[in-house]
């Protein structure tokens, strides 16, 4: 397990270690994700957006702007 300390500005220095298996570089950006009970989990966010592609298969029937709004208003009730 890797510690760090938090200086009189809040801020923390990263492990090399854990810079590592994350693989994030200086001036790369880095999320906080709250996981609940005080549990946080730190995640690399300075990927590219384009390495996502092909993780989500394609919808069976397209769905149109004016379904996807109801579905929003009808879950928006509940």
């Amino acid at each position: 397990m890797s510690t760090a300390t938090i200086t009189s500005k809040g801020q923390v220095t990263i492990p090399a270690s854990v810079r590592r298996q994350l693989g994030v570089k200086p001036g790369d950006r880095v999320e906080f994700v709250e996981m609940g009970n005080g549990v946080y989990q730190l995640v690399a966010a300075s990927r590219d957006i384009r390495a996502l592609k092909g993780r989500v298969p394609k919808p069976a029937k397209a769905v149109t702007v004016e379904e996807m709004n109801e579905t929003i208003q009808s879950r928006g009730r509940a």
